[in-house]
C-alpha cells in the first residue's frame, strides 16, 4: 500500500507538497541525529539513535525513488484494522520508545543528578 503521507497516513491528502516535506524533514532530522550520534558516551542512546536515522533515510529513500512509502505491514483482527506501517516505521517506533524508557531511566536514578 502507497502511503504519501506521514504516520498513520497523516497528511495523506495534502496534494503532493507533503512528499517534499518529509523528504527535506527526513535530510533534517537525519543531519542532527547524526550529530547527536557522534556525541553519545551511552551505546544503548547511540543504538536508539541509530535506529530512528535507519528508518528515516529508509522511508526517506521510497519518498524520492516512489513518491510514496511503501507500508506493507497491514493487520486486521476481529473486527479491527491497525493502521499499515513498514519496517523503517518499527525501527523509529523501537528507537523513540528506548529513547524514552533510557531518558525516564535517568530521571529516577539518583547517580545522574547534577
Amino acid at each position: 500500500m502507497m502511503n504519501p503521507g506521514a504516520a498513520f497516513s497523516l497528511l495523506a491528502d495534502a496534494g503532493g507538497w507533503q512528499r517534499y516535506f518529509f523528504i527535506a524533514l527526513a535530510s533534517g532530522v537525519s543531519v542532527w541525529l547524526v550529530w547527536t550520534m557522534r556525541q553519545c558516551p551511552n551505546r544503548l542512546e547511540a543504538a536508539s539513535y541509530s535506529l530512528v536515522l535507519g528508518g528515516a533515510l529508509g522511508n526517506m529513500v521510497d519518498r524520492v525513488w516512489r513518491g510514496s512509502v511503501v507500508d506493507f505491514l497491514d493487520f486486521h483482527w476481529s473486527n479491527s484494522h491497525w493502521p499499515a506501517f513498514n519496517l523503517a516505521d518499527t525501527a523509529i517506533f523501537i528507537g523513540v520508545c528506548i529513547l524514552i524508557v533510557g531518558t525516564i531511566g535517568r530521571r529516577n536514578d539518583p547517580a545522574h543528578d547534577g
